[in-house]
């Protein structure tokens, strides 16, 4: 009985928010691995929804509505395998028929997608999944609506006009909504540039700009190497201009805090154009497309110890058993800092430099707990694992989702968000490479994470982000 009345618990919730009026008939849709779907408007979802999608497979659908509107998808449901680089199952959406055209995003893990709308009237979804772990897989809602229509739930378009604006769902009257997705592709005569100025900026702050923003590229493809700068917080950037005719503008917002958002001038002027340099301000994070900027770093060399630190000294660090033996070697910087035993005259071994590494491997206290006294609580994958000084373990993990990061320091690359951890003891708690955790501690002075033996980690999959959000949205 309890499998049939979850059945129609869940029958109940997609009549609800489906909007499927023959619900209570007991008919539903029955959606199958791809299509062509030819409609004004209609639902597409994965193969068997609302059971598990199916392993190793690869589904298209592709979506026509009438000529002279644009494709509009809004996600109803979404439950994918979670990986922060969607490398395992994942769903790609395309502004076309074709995986030859732009990618409108990669999306996987249970966050809902925000709507999505394409500058023709087709689109196309490809799913894909490999042999393990399953979810219940997506379903969306796609209608054809006029292109450019002041509607708040859609935004972005093909501009073709040598001047024109870009602004957030809502703007001025009110902040946009959460889960949302923009995409405005902006073209204009082969001998001109793009320049871009913004009148008003306030999207959600943060230091990697991971849960809102706005970001620029050139061309029409979202791509690292055309990025020409990525944006959040409160403090406009300075004027933006492109090195080709083409732009690619793409919005994101979360599924949380939300702000006023932004309204952005274009003009088109003659290429080789001059204009102010992007200054980003204590809140605006941006990436600029060369690394030019960084050879500061180089100024060290010139220092006459610049033959002592060469790039090949890092390396014997990572190594810490052959030098052991070498006691007298004192004078290598690297080796000085790790064999602190060098100090003792009888050459005995030191002595543990952590106690708590002595006793029983257990961690403190239940999820909910742990998460409160935690100062940041993050799931993703352990992608490194390095002995450090005096027993310590170095832990690199890719994010998934961050709940809690307080001062935790996080670095991104490209999009992956990755954070380096210290953990006080090499076997406590216990992290596998290539595997996805739940992981709590606490953060030092300097930003990084710290665990202690007791500190709570568990295996991650899919179903624990409604658990941990369920948690965060608690008080302590």
């Amino acid at each position: 009985m309890g499998h049939v009345g979850s059945f129609w618990g869940l029958s109940l919730f997609l009549s609800l928010s489906l909007g499927w009026t023959k619900a209570q008939n007991n008919t539903r849709p029955v959606f199958y691995c791809g299509g062509d779907l030819v409609s004004d408007s209609g639902f597409v979802g994965s193969e068997g929804f609302p059971s598990f999608y199916k392993t190793n497979s690869k589904c298209t659908w592709r979506i026509t509505v009438p000529e002279g509107n644009v494709v509009t998808l809004s996600f109803r449901i979404f439950d994918l395998e979670a990986d922060s680089q969607c490398r395992y199952d994942y769903l790609d959406v395309y502004n076309g028929h074709s995986n030859l055209v732009q990618k409108l995003g990669r999306f996987c893990g249970t966050f809902r997608p925000g709507s999505l709308i394409s500058t023709t009237n087709t689109m196309m979804l490809e799913m894909v999944s490999d042999a393990e772990t399953q979810g219940r897989g997506f379903v969306a809602y796609f209608s054809g609506t006029r292109p450019y229509v002041d509607d708040q739930q859609f935004c972005g378009g093909k501009l073709t006009k040598a001047q024109g604006e870009i602004k957030t769902p809502n703007w001025p009257d009110k902040k946009y909504p959460p889960g949302t997705s923009c995409s405005w592709l902006i073209t204009v005569e082969p001998d001109m540039v793009l320049q871009v100025k913004f009148d008003k900026f306030v999207l959600e702050a943060d230091t990697y700009c991971r849960f809102d923003y706005v970001a620029f590229f050139n061309g029409g493809e979202k791509d690292d190497s055309h990025l020409i700068g990525k944006y959040c917080g409160d403090q406009a950037p300075q004027p933006i201009i492109t090195s080709s005719n083409v732009m690619l503008v793409q919005f994101v917002s979360d599924l949380s805090v939300t702000s006023d958002g932004f309204l952005a001038r274009y003009t088109s002027v003659p290429r080789g154009s001059q204009v102010t340099s992007v200054d980003t301000g204590a809140n605006t994070r941006f990436i600029p497309p060369q690394p030019a900027v960084k050879p500061a770093a180089t100024v060290r060399p010139p220092v006459p110890t610049a033959k002592y630190v060469p790039p090949p000294p890092p390396e014997p660090s990572e190594r810490p058993k052959p030098v052991k033996p070498a006691r007298g070697r004192g004078q290598d910087g690297t080796g000085q800092d790790r064999r602190v035993a060098v100090t003792r005259p009888n050459g005995k071994r030191p002595v543990p430099q952590n106690p708590l590494c002595a006793k029983a491997c257990k961690r403190d206290g239940t999820i909910k707990t742990s998460f409160c006294a935690s100062e940041f609580v993050i799931t993703g994958k352990v992608t490194s694992l390095a002995p450090g000084p005096r027993g310590t373990l170095h832990v690199g993990v890719s994010l998934i989702k961050a709940y809690k990061a307080g001062r935790l320091t996080i670095k991104q690359v490209g999009e992956t968000m990755s954070v380096k951890l210290v953990s006080q003891c090499k076997k406590c708690p216990l992290l596998r490479r290539g595997v996805n955790f739940i992981i709590m501690g606490q953060v030092d002075e300097d930003g990084h994470g710290t665990l202690e033996p007791g500190a709570f980690t568990a295996p991650y999959k899919a179903p624990h982000h409604k658990l941990l959000m369920n948690i965060n949205n608690q008080p302590c």
